[in-house]
Parts: structure tokens; C-alpha cells; sequence
């Protein structure tokens, strides 16, 4: 939920997803692609200073899950969609297989999207996202229910917003007619966080691809599950930073070295080797 500009090598495209847009940031080079899930709330452009940090060693590219930022709302924000959503840009980029990074809500998408797919997910970087997590019931975003979503003025939307003002004024969107609204919509991220919760063991130990779980001294995942997911998932390590659940925009410098030192682990990606040409017929 933090400010959202993009360097001038970002270039946001889009695709068609069930007449949906799909909007996504490509931060560009030639490195090895890596794609970024954000987490409620936010948006792709939240992952710039990473993506810097990473080139030109690595491509980050973001994409604004459904129903963030530039893309647009959809019908259903159950676990099937979000993955459905991953998996075509995938296939419009044609990337048979990168390495995933999402934070809270986008670590969840990660890690269940290699569950059902893992030959296309080669290492998973899984910030503050729980393998169980609102068993209890609790909808933490209660609070999205009592914001205006749009309103004809930036200063009324901004009023309508009370406490919560702070955190989405440099996100907010200008629409045609000169209205202006939020980057998401308060009751679609209220569903969205219901339909995130339950218990997701079986997809977070079903791979065993290199995997690192960054948690944050005040973050979300209670430290007997840190212990646990890491020794349940072969092959994963973890590491703990001084920030709160915002782990990658509370302490980027520290988010991003975490994130290189393991990617320095990662093997070699394979280099294709041309087929060498067929000698002419004697």
C-alpha cells in the first residue's frame, strides 16, 4: 500500500481474460523471468524497487491481480480464478516455467498455483503468506466495508476515507467522467479475503522446488507455523525480517537482499543450444 512509481523501463500491457482485463507490468530486460504476486490491497507497480534491485539479472514482471489496480473486476475471487488468471498470462507471455514471488494473498496464489502446476514454477519466494490462516472466522477487513469506493472528487474520496486515507491516496484512479474512486473495490476485497481462508498444508508441502519464506518480526504468521512450514516443505529455508506483514515495502533494501542472496542458490537456467544444421545431400 505503498507509492506506486514505476521506472521509465516499466512497460504496462495487457491481456483478455474471460472478457476481463489482465493488466500487468513488465519491468523488462533479459534476465530470468520472475513474476510478482502483490498482496490485497495493492498492486504490481508496489514491486519497482524490487524489480531495480534483481536487474538486470532477473525480468520481474507484476501483473494487478483481479480486481487491483488496473485490472478489472471480476465475478468470482475464489482460489480457481486467481490461479486461472496466473496461468494465462503465463501462457500470453509464453513462459513454460519462472520463478514466483508473492506477498500475503499473492504468496498463497504462488504456492497453490505451483501445487497444481509445479513443472512450470521452478523456486517459490513466499513473503508473509500463511499455509492456515482466518480459521477462526475473523475477516480482518471489516473495516474496507464502511469506505466510499468513488466519489466526484479526489478531496471527497479522500474525506470518505477517514483514517484510512493515508495508506491509498497516491494510488487513487481518475475515471473518464472526472470522477474519481479507489484501486479496488471495498466489498469485492472483503469476499476475496474470505476466499483466502482455510487450510492450504496440502498445496504448501506438495512441491518441493526451492522455496523461501520471508516473515516479518510483526507480521501475520504466528512463529510455531514459520517453524512448521519450513520443516514440513523440503528444500524450503526462512528468514526473518524487522517489519510488520508489509515486508517487502517496510524494509525493501532488506527484502531485496534476502530475495538475491537466494536466488543466487538457484541452478543455472538451461541454455538452449541451436540444432546444429543437417549437411547438404552428397
Amino acid at each position: 500500500m505503498s507509492g506506486t512509481t514505476t521506472p521509465a523501463t516499466a512497460v504496462r500491457s495487457a491481456l483478455t481474460v474471460d472478457g476481463r482485463t489482465l493488466s500487468y507490468l513488465d519491468f523488462g530486460g533479459t534476465g530470468r523471468p520472475l513474476v510478482a504476486l502483490h498482496g490485497h490491497l495493492s498492486e504490481g507497480a508496489t514491486f519497482a524497487a524490487l524489480a531495480e534491485a534483481l536487474s538486470p539479472r532477473w525480468r520481474l514482471i507484476a501483473p494487478d491481480q483481479r480486481g487491483h489496480g488496473e485490472s478489472d473486476r471480476a465475478a468470482d475471487y475464489g482460489r480457481d480464478g486467481y490461479l486461472a488468471d496466473l496461468g494465462a498470462l503465463l501462457d500470453h507471455l509464453g513462459l513454460d516455467r519462472v520463478t514466483l514471488l508473492g506477498h500475503s494473498l499473492g504468496a498463497v496464489n504462488a504456492y497453490q498455483f505451483a501445487a497444481r502446476h509445479p513443472e512450470r514454477v521452478s523456486a517459490l519466494i513466499n513473503a508473509e503468506g500463511p499455509a492456515s490462516l482466518g480459521l477462526d472466522g475473523a475477516n480482518p477487513f471489516g473495516f474496507l466495508l464502511n469506505l466510499p469506493y468513488r466519489a466526484a472528487s479526489r478531496e471527497e474520496l479522500l474525506a470518505g476515507m477517514g483514517p484510512a486515507a493515508p495508506y491509498f491516496a497516491e494510488r487513487l484512479r481518475r475515471e473518464p467522467d472526472g470522477g474519481w474512486r479507489l484501486p479496488f473495490h471495498p466489498e469485492d476485497m472483503y469476499r476475496s479475503e474470505e476466499l483466502v481462508h482455510g487450510d492450504h498444508w496440502a498445496d504448501w508441502t506438495a512441491t518441493d522446488c526451492p522455496a523461501l519464506l520471508v516473515h516479518g518480526t510483526r507480521g501475520v504468521i504466528p512463529a510455531e507455523q514459520v517453524r512448521a512450514m519450513t520443516e514440513r516443505r523440503a528444500h524450503t529455508v526462512a528468514a526473518e525480517l524487522d517489519a510488520d506483514h508489509l515486508v517487502y515495502t517496510g524494509a525493501p533494501e532488506e527484502f531485496a537482499a534476502t530475495v538475491l542472496a537466494f536466488l543466487d542458490t538457484l541452478p543455472a537456467a538451461p541454455v538452449s543450444v541451436p540444432a546444429t544444421p543437417a549437411a547438404p545431400a552428397a
